[in-house]
C-alpha cells in the first residue's frame, strides 16, 4: 500500500507521517493479500480543530472517512476506527451473500475482476436497527422554504416536494455550514 499524506495548515513531520503509516497499515490485517492501492490521507487544521480524512480506493469498495478532534494524533485514532467498522460491515455484507450464494471460494472464483480479497471471519456480525420510524406528508414549498423549514426543526436535513417539478428534493446542511440540495433526475 502506497501512502499519499498531505497537510492543510499543518506541516506533516516525520513522526505525525509515521504514526499515520502505522496506523493506516493496520487496515492490512483485514485482507488476505496486501491492498495494491493508494492510501489518501488529508490533515487538515482550522482555527482549535483538527481533522484527517482517509479515502483508499480498491477494486469494488472504497473506504472514506473523515473525524475531527482538537488533538490531531486522537482524530487519526478516530479516522482509523471508523474505517476498522466500516471494514467489519462490508466483510459481513460479503459473507452474508456468500452463504446465499453457495460459498465464499465460489463468490470469489466467480468475480472475475476481484484483486484483493477480503478475510472472512464470523466473529462479528453488525445489524442495521431501525430504532425509530416517521411518517409525515410532503409539502409542496421552494427550497429557500425547505431550508428555513430545517433550520426552524433543527435538523441537518430535509425531505420535501419542489413546487414547480413536483420532485422529492432534499436539503443538507455541510459541515461547513453551508446547504445542499439533492433532487432526482
Amino acid at each position: 500500500m502506497q501512502y499519499n499524506i498531505r497537510g492543510e495548515n499543518i506541516e506533516v513531520t516525520p513522526a505525525l507521517r509515521e504514526y499515520v503509516e502505522k496506523k493506516v497499515a493496520k487496515l492490512q490485517r483485514y485482507f488476505n493479500e496486501t491492498p495494491n492501492t493508494d492510501a489518501h490521507v488529508n490533515l487538515k487544521v482550522y482555527n482549535n480543530d483538527q481533522s484527517v480524512e482517509v479515502t483508499i480506493p480498491m477494486t469494488g469498495l472504497l473506504l472514506r472517512a473523515e473525524e475531527s478532534h482538537t488533538d490531531m494524533y486522537a482524530a487519526i485514532d478516530l479516522v482509523i476506527e471508523k474505517l476498522e467498522r466500516q471494514i467489519r460491515k462490508h466483510k459481513t455484507k460479503v459473507n452474508r451473500r456468500s452463504k446465499q450464494n453457495g460459498g465464499i471460494h465460489e463468490m470469489i472464483a466467480n468475480s472475475a475482476d476481484a484483486t484483493t480479497t477480503l478475510v472472512i471471519d464470523d466473529e462479528e456480525e453488525d445489524e442495521f436497527e431501525i430504532v425509530r420510524e416517521k411518517r409525515f406528508d410532503l409539502k409542496p414549498m421552494d427550497t429557500e422554504e425547505a431550508i428555513l423549514q430545517m433550520d426552524l426543526l433543527g435538523h441537518n436535513f430535509f425531505v420535501y416536494n419542489h413546487a414547480e417539478t413536483g420532485t422529492t428534493n432534499v436539503v443538507y446542511k455541510r459541515r461547513d455550514g453551508r446547504y445542499g440540495l439533492i433532487s432526482p433526475e
